[in-house]
């Protein structure tokens, strides 16, 4: 049994209007074992399109290796764009070492609520998945549950976008409320693929040109958001 912890404190500054919500990075960036191309941050697995996608939108040009450079950069951009990054994951425990997020038992979910109440900036959190099991949005609408809140349907289409009430006081102290908007993206995940191929959307994208494809899909999509 391998106990996973999340390797990297939330990223957010005073600030943040954005914050982008997954579950946790592969084993190997709690281990330290990075592969050559991975970068010691948010995302940083090579083989995790995040930055990818971010890359292309804002041509960056970014660096995809261990050094500090590469994590400056990315840290730059996420401060100039007023972006946070704050998984709702703090651990869990995996029979085998991989990251699936199904894969995932005895999880501790991070106190997300209170990162907002003490972040009264954040507006919009960018779930970098749907509601599948285990995933962002699944944890999230539980988190919600054990203070009485739930997620309101905005637009059903993809990506779905929902929102919810927050009361911004802490200890009890009743202050300002703020509407949070949450949007689902599609995940970057190889998996999600399937289900990109079969959204209305992409069909008729990809009938008027065989060569577009998911990434292009998804970088439509992000640019929205990032």
């Amino acid at each position: 049994m391998f106990k996973h912890t999340h390797p990297y404190q939330p990223f957010i500054q005073p600030d943040t209007s954005k914050l982008i919500v997954g579950t946790l990075p592969p084993p190997r960036f709690s281990t330290g074992e990075l592969l050559e191309k991975d970068v010691n941050f948010c995302y940083g697995s090579y083989y995790n399109s995040l930055w990818l996608y971010i890359d292309k939108i804002h041509n960056l040009n970014l660096k995809y290796d261990n050094s500090q450079e590469a994590i400056d950069e990315r840290k730059a951009f996420l401060i100039t764009h007023k972006i946070g990054v704050c998984d709702i994951v703090e651990s869990c425990e995996r029979d085998k070492m991989d990251a699936s997020d199904l894969g995932m038992k005895n999880i501790k979910l991070r106190n997300l609520l209170g990162y907002l109440k003490a972040h009264p900036s954040i507006k919009t959190l960018l779930f970098t998945g749907g509601n599948s099991k285990n995933g962002p949005e699944y944890f999230f609408r539980r988190h919600l549950k054990d203070f009485g809140l739930k997620l309101e349907v905005v637009s059903s289409e993809v990506p779905r976008v929902h929102q919810f009430t927050l009361n911004d006081g802490l200890n009890g102290v009743e202050t300002t409320t703020r509407i949070i908007k949450t949007v689902s993206l599609t995940s970057g995940s190889g998996a999600a693929n399937i289900s990109i191929s079969k959204l209305p959307l992409y069909k008729h994208l990809k009938a008027k040109n065989p060569q577009f494809n998911t990434t292009e899909f998804r970088v439509m999509q992000y640019r929205e958001f990032f």
